[in-house]
């Protein structure tokens, strides 16, 4: 039986937004603004890679709609939706941030000093890794 927080509603403790067989949003316990919500898919996945495509476009589906809410409620200067995969993800279940964002809000990309080439080779094996995935 899964642990996974995410995995047993009954121990999410913040307020859901949106709910219906397939997927639930609630309210960040650490939101970045008001009105950061957490969107995940109820049966247990951890990375993108591994969700069902047809519930991953429902995912993106109902991002879409979360997003125009937050426009609507908080009439930001733009948004984030945001999910980090493997070991940098914290719960360990699949989970999409979104957020309203403002200027000068604080929140950005942090980077390595060391600087990372960028370069046609790089291109040429993520496009031939992609060909043998079609």
């Amino acid at each position: 039986m899964c642990e996974c927080v995410f995995c047993h509603k009954e121990r999410i403790i913040t307020d859901f937004v949106y709910e219906d067989e397939s997927v639930m949003a609630f309210i960040d316990m650490d939101p970045i603004n008001e009105g950061h919500i957490l969107l995940v898919p109820k049966q247990h996945y951890l990375d993108v890679d591994e969700i069902p495509d047809d519930l991953l476009a429902h995912l993106m589906i109902v991002s879409k709609k979360i997003v125009t809410a937050l426009k609507k409620i908080y009439n930001p200067n733009g948004y984030s939706i945001m999910q980090n995969g493997g070991e940098f993800n914290d719960i360990g279940h699949y989970h999409l941030h979104i957020f309203p964002r403002y200027n000068g809000d604080g929140f950005g990309w942090t980077y390595s000093s060391e600087k990372n080439a960028v370069n046609s080779k790089t291109a040429e094996r993520i496009k031939l890794e992609l060909q043998l995935l079609s």
